[in-house]
């Protein structure tokens, strides 16, 4: 069984607007490289590597060494806290958006 990683660690991890697109960028790929992932990012291997380190934590990336290289993935179940916490208030403003609706239509026959 794959251990999730809390929603907190999840949505931190992509909080960050380059954190957030590093990981698109390797979700578009099977493999990317870390060398791959810098080439026009405008940011730093290192910044890249830091990016990368922050996404596995939070189960959204894996990793694959490959002597001197480095490919990562993206881990499409580490989006499964995220994506239980958005249905949880999904159905919450669903419920409220009704009651207004049904408010409005007293209000306003």
């Amino acid at each position: 069984m794959i251990q999730t990683a809390p929603v907190s660690t999840v949505m931190r991890a992509l909080a960050d607007p380059t954190r957030r697109a590093v990981f698109e960028r390797v979700s578009a790929c099977d493999e990317i490289s870390v060398a791959e992932l810098t080439r026009g990012s405008g940011v730093t291997q290192g910044a890249i590597s830091q990016h990368l380190k922050s996404l596995k934590q939070a189960g959204l990336v894996a990793e694959r060494p490959e002597g001197r290289n480095v490919f990562y993935r993206a881990e499409p179940e580490g989006l499964a806290p995220l994506v239980d916490w958005i249905g949880h208030y999904g159905v919450f403003w669903r419920e409220c958006f009704a009651n207004l609706r049904t408010l409005l239509k007293e209000i306003d026959p």
